[in-house]
């Protein structure tokens, strides 16, 4: 079978970190047909938009895609073209993984966690506007039980499904009574459904300082919005940094895989930048079209390059001016002599 895909390159390393992607996948050995389309700067410049319809189509066309980072000016400009794709496909579930791996210089050793993110409502439908011009603004922030509902299922069949045992929804209802505690009560209905899956709740900020302490006592955890893209960084950090961290978004039929780090413009064809966040995207890609096998497979090539420490970036070396780091294209060489 072949798996025709849009394949995003974004902006800065975006289009390096995809080439790594690319290659990795094909050496797999699984027929994939990359239907590339260009969003973010490059778009603005050339069709006046950040997000042209046609990229949406294709993505709607071939039900997958995956993308490389894109940059998102702060303060003014277009707005994110991440949060746009979200909105327009209705991937409103943002799945986010945070494992340790060896090799990896982090705090621990020993996290497993998953966070499922609410992906298209709280403060990111960018409602908001000045009240005094210059001195003061305001912003809206949506919940809905719609929203609320999709995305605490989306968690508990994520766990039943991964043989994972306990869900734990974060939110800030203690002070957000309305919002967040419209979340949590559509969160307590939805996990009655689920005898077999243990479920919890923590308050945002609590969880923040148990997820430092420890972070093991977790398992998936359910956020609304913004929440949800904070503590998964966090997430992040603890094992490494967002250099190794995957991401999909999921919609019904629909789903858009990509790193969780930024552009990273500096470094944009310096052929310098770690490719494992977007590899181990599409490793979440490949399970999800059911190339099951090819997807351990990848993963274990990773697993291994990093372990021995010797073809990885600079970023994963114990000084970041090692001269034994190699750069993005050398390291997915590696995975792919790697691969079983």
């Amino acid at each position: 079978m072949t798996h025709t895909i849009t394949l995003i390159p974004g902006d800065g390393t975006g289009p390096e970190v995809t080439e790594a992607m690319r290659r990795v996948v094909e050496a797999t050995g699984i027929s994939v047909e990359w239907d590339v389309q260009e969003a973010g700067e490059k778009a603005m410049a050339e069709f006046g938009t950040p997000l042209p319809d046609h990229v949406l189509e294709s993505v709607r066309r071939n039900r997958v895609g995956i993308k490389g980072p894109i940059t998102t000016p702060v303060g003014s400009g277009f707005r994110s073209v991440n949060v746009a794709i979200r909105k327009a496909l209705d991937l409103y579930a943002n799945l986010r993984p945070a494992q340790s791996f060896p090799g990896v210089r982090s705090a621990f050793q020993d996290v497993d966690l998953v966070i499922v993110r609410e992906n298209t409502e709280g403060l990111y439908v960018g409602i908001e506007h000045d009240v005094i011009a210059g001195e003061a603004a305001e912003a809206i922030r949506i919940i809905t039980r719609r929203g609320s509902e999709r995305v605490v299922r989306y968690a508990f069949e994520y766990a039943r499904e991964s043989g994972r045992h306990q869900v734990t929804a974060v939110h800030k209802a203690n002070i957000l009574k309305l919002t967040d505690g419209l979340f949590l009560e559509t969160a307590r209905a939805v996990a009655s459904e689920y005898p077999d899956i243990a479920f919890n709740d923590r308050i945002v900020d609590n969880m923040c300082m148990q997820l430092v302490q420890r972070p093991e006592e977790y398992d998936v955890l359910v956020l609304p919005n913004l929440f949800g893209d904070i503590v998964s960084d966090l997430a992040s950090g603890l094992v490494g940094g967002l250099g190794v961290a995957p991401g999909a978004n999921i919609g019904d039929g629909l789903a858009v895989f990509e790193p969780v780090h930024g552009s990273a413009p500096k470094y944009a064809g310096q052929n310098k930048v770690n490719p494992t966040a977007t590899i181990r995207s599409a490793v979440l890609m490949l399970r999800y079209v059911g190339e099951i096998e090819a997807a351990n497979g990848v993963e274990a090539a990773i697993r291994r390059v990093i372990a021995e420490a010797d073809r990885v970036t600079y970023d994963m070396k114990p000084t970041r001016d090692d001269p034994t780091a190699v750069g993005t294209q050398q390291m997915a060489d590696a995975i792919i002599e790697a691969l079983p």
